[in-house]
């Protein structure tokens, strides 16, 4: 039985994922995959034909994704968000099956699902550029500015929390 294009999707970013995190070997992640989303060998296998793709074209897809983020090193883009642009990226520019407002639609729908709430405005933002400077159209730098201060303002904020954790657990055990 076929795999829908979504779970197919994830299939591919969990690989991708995995692979950006650790660089894990493929026969191991096809018995995890089968064994944790309870899917054939093929659907993994095609989903690791699809994610080679993808890292066959990574120093491209990572240039465009550095040039885009405007102001915003690509080192410091999380790994999830990272790897659904990667995704989101190939599926724009390089698989002509899949539409355009499909490829940015599965990237907010793979952000909502795996990553967090500020991540999926930075990725429709950085997506929708991408897309529009391909086609040569105009491109809305202040929209990219936008996200990207919401973004480092939570990052400030997970940073202030953690300073404080850090110090109620040195007072705790200085007691």
């Amino acid at each position: 039985m076929p795999v829908p294009q979504q779970k197919f999707r994830e299939i591919v970013f969990q690989l991708l994922y995995s692979h950006d995190m650790g660089k894990s070997e493929e026969r191991d992640m096809l018995a995890l995959m089968m064994a944790e989303l309870a899917v054939s060998r093929k659907v993994v296998r095609d989903a690791q034909a699809k994610m080679r793709e993808i890292t066959a074209r990574l120093s491209e897809i990572d240039a465009l994704i550095a040039k885009s983020s405007h102001g915003y090193s690509f080192e410091r883009i999380q790994s999830v968000e990272r790897n659904i642009l990667r995704i989101g990226v190939y599926e724009l520019l390089h698989d002509p099956d899949i539409p355009p407002k499909v490829a940015i639609a599965e990237a907010l729908r793979l952000e909502r699902k795996f990553g967090s709430p500020e991540g999926g405005a930075f990725i429709n933002a950085l997506l929708d550029n991408i897309y529009k400077s391909s086609q040569g159209l105009k491109v809305d730098e202040h929209q990219i500015e936008r996200t990207l201060q919401v973004l480092q303002q939570k990052e400030e904020t997970i940073k202030q929390e953690i300073d404080r954790v850090k110090l109620k657990d040195e007072d705790d055990d200085g007691d």
